[in-house]
């Protein structure tokens, strides 16, 4: 793990991998991966900076702008693994977050996302200043300039 992941906050949600998520090779289907990436980002906001319908409230989501995931083997059916999350950068409008998908200390596969927040047009819309202060304050990149700095 680097300086900044340590010292950025994280979430970790357990997950039973369910057998409708595996494929006819009996492992979880790729596209899987993304869905975790999506529960533990919503569980990294209810619990660091504000639950995910606060931002539905004013009528503002975070619409998905990038996907990536690295797949480093293979999760079956009935597996407990682990989501970590953490929030990696902030800017006017967006965000991005990275994961490690983990079991028994293997690491399973990582990824990363970016989201750009809209409103109920689809339309970009800036993150409210205070909200986007929280999310900048809670980031990998601001905590890994503060630490670089001490």
């Amino acid at each position: 793990m680097t300086e900044a992941l340590t010292a950025a906050p994280k979430t970790s949600i357990l997950h039973r991998v369910a057998f409708f998520e595996t494929d006819a090779m009996g492992i979880v289907h790729h596209s899987n991966h993304i869905r975790f990436f999506e529960l533990a980002r919503v569980a990294w906001m209810q619990e660091h900076h504000c639950p995910y319908t606060d931002y539905m409230s004013l009528n503002l989501n975070f619409a998905t702008t990038r996907a990536q995931a690295d797949y480093l083997k293979p999760i079956t059916f009935d597996q407990e693994i682990e989501i970590v999350t953490w929030l990696e950068w902030t800017r006017g409008a967006s965000i991005g977050l990275s994961y490690i998908i983990q079991s028994g200390g293997t690491i399973f596969a990582t990824g990363t996302t970016e989201h750009a927040l809209v409103d109920e047009h689809g339309n970009p819309r800036r993150i409210p200043s205070e909200k986007r202060r929280q999310l900048k304050d809670l980031s990998a990149e601001s905590r890994s300039t503060n630490i670089q700095q001490v």
